[in-house]
């Protein structure tokens, strides 16, 4: 199974609407920085398109989860 960037941004934009920036920093959460992670990689080394298990396993579940929403 392969993850695009338009899925990445979906399932960044769930997990900011469960898990919302915190504090008078705005820090992103757990999840959210687990995908921005992923996000910063795919668009610094121009990927548009990765598998799914090459990711890590809490980036999988995250998105996993996001797909079953």
């Amino acid at each position: 199974m392969e993850l695009t960037l338009t899925d990445l941004e979906q399932a960044i934009n769930h997990w900011r609407g469960l898990r919302p920036s915190l504090g008078e920093e705005r820090a992103l959460s757990t999840e959210v920085n687990v995908l921005a992670n992923v996000y910063a990689h795919m668009i610094f080394h121009r990927i548009k398109v990765i598998p799914l298990a090459s990711l890590d396993e809490t980036a999988q579940r995250l998105i996993e989860s996001w797909r079953l929403a």
